[in-house]
């Protein structure tokens, strides 16, 4: 038999994953459909050009992402209520007559 891993069980959160700092362009990469390293790659050479505006930026659009994922919570995946039924391979089962 196979255990069933419900989705939820293996969601981690964004900020709690170790490859992420917020997890601010992962989130809007997930949101919009697109490789979060197309957000990273610009971010991180406008941090070399001007440091605290684009932390500001990294921060602010966090505070977006979170106001989002507030009012807009992920939908939960319903899982199907399909009774399981074993049946033990020695036990008697009627079978329908045929005509």
């Amino acid at each position: 038999m196979q255990a069933q891993v419900n989705e939820e069980q293996t969601y981690t959160p964004l900020p709690l994953r170790s490859h992420t700092i917020l997890g601010v362009c992962e989130a809007i990469g997930e949101d919009f459909g697109f490789n979060p390293v197309l957000l990273r790659i610009p971010l991180a050479a406008s941090v070399i050009v001007n440091p605290m505006i684009a932390i500001g930026t990294y921060f602010a659009l966090g505070v977006v992402v979170f106001a989002s994922r507030m009012l807009f919570p992920r939908p939960k995946a319903e899982t199907p209520s399909v009774p399981q039924v074993e049946v033990a391979a020695n036990e008697d089962r009627e079978l329908k007559k045929a005509a």
